[in-house]
């Protein structure tokens, strides 16, 4: 059993030179380590996670041989902040379940993003994304966070990178379906009841197109979470790191313009076809 850290973690470093007195390096909170305030939204955390997320994959830097370490810390990061129980304890006692979260690990997993935001292109991200969704690493993925989150599809999503609920239901029900059926995993309450429902509604007609355009100023509660994707994907065509690195690099290029991500997006789908995907 992990033992559970006591070390207040410190909010203050990025709003106030007087904590400057502090041990900063061995207090690094998990918002700043997403580079999001500690009163940023769901949407908003959940956002910068993928964002770094999609930049720190292990198939994005097959040269590191702590990439699969570094993604994992990343994940325990969104498990604390990205579950509101788990972060209302952690905003009023500084406590998290896992001692890798503070102190030295924090503040490495921080200059390494610091490290990698200019070498990120939009190129890169584009190709990743084109290449990721189908693939084998995107079903070793699944697999892993359906074990993670003990088919709790919801909190699956939050924590697939590339990942539309509306579009990738039905991919990734097939899958999960063949594993169980391979014994490769276990059919759980969670899943079966999520199951039931997707199989009720219809798949998309292709399930690995990005969400219509149309639906982008669409006003209702399920518009709007496909706009918030659409809005995250746009997201990652920018400067993937800009929330971390604005006060640190202040010299960096500006995000792209909505011409060009436009441009990137038509490129990209323009490409989709010629792909075949098992």
């Amino acid at each position: 059993m992990v033992r559970k850290s006591k070390t207040r973690a410190s909010d203050k470093a990025e709003t106030s030179s007087a904590a400057g007195g502090g041990s900063a390096a061995s207090g690094k909170s998990l918002y700043e380590i997403l580079g999001v305030e500690r009163t940023a939204t769901q949407q908003e955390i959940k956002k910068a996670y993928r964002k770094l997320a999609l930049q720190l994959h292990p198939d994005k830097n097959p040269g590191d041989e702590d990439a699969s370490s570094k993604f994992q810390l990343l994940q325990k990061v969104i498990s604390i902040l990205g579950d509101e129980e788990k972060r209302t304890l952690y905003d009023q006692t500084g406590i998290t379940d896992d001692d890798a979260l503070v102190g030295d690990a924090a503040a490495d997993l921080r200059d390494y993003f610091r490290a990698m935001y200019k070498k990120v292109t939009e190129e890169d991200i584009e190709e990743f994304e084109a290449n990721y969704r189908g693939s084998d690493s995107e079903k070793k993925d699944l697999k892993e966070l359906y074990e993670k989150f003990k088919g709790d599809m919801n909190r699956l999503f939050c924590s697939m990178i590339c990942s539309d609920e509306k579009l990738d239901s039905h991919r990734f029900k097939d899958i999960i379906d063949d594993a169980i059926s391979q014994g490769e995993l276990k059919a759980t309450k969670a899943y079966k009841k999520w199951a039931k429902k997707v199989s009720e509604t219809e798949p998309p007609t292709n399930p690995l197109a990005r969400p219509s355009k149309k639906k982008k100023n669409e006003m209702d509660d399920l518009a709007l979470a496909i706009t918030e994707r659409r809005s995250q994907r746009k997201e990652q065509f920018n400067s993937i790191l800009s929330s971390i690195m604005s006060k640190c690099d202040p010299n960096s290029q500006d995000e792209p313009t909505e011409e060009e991500f436009e441009k990137a997006r038509q490129r990209l789908e323009s490409r989709r076809p010629s792909k075949k995907r098992k």
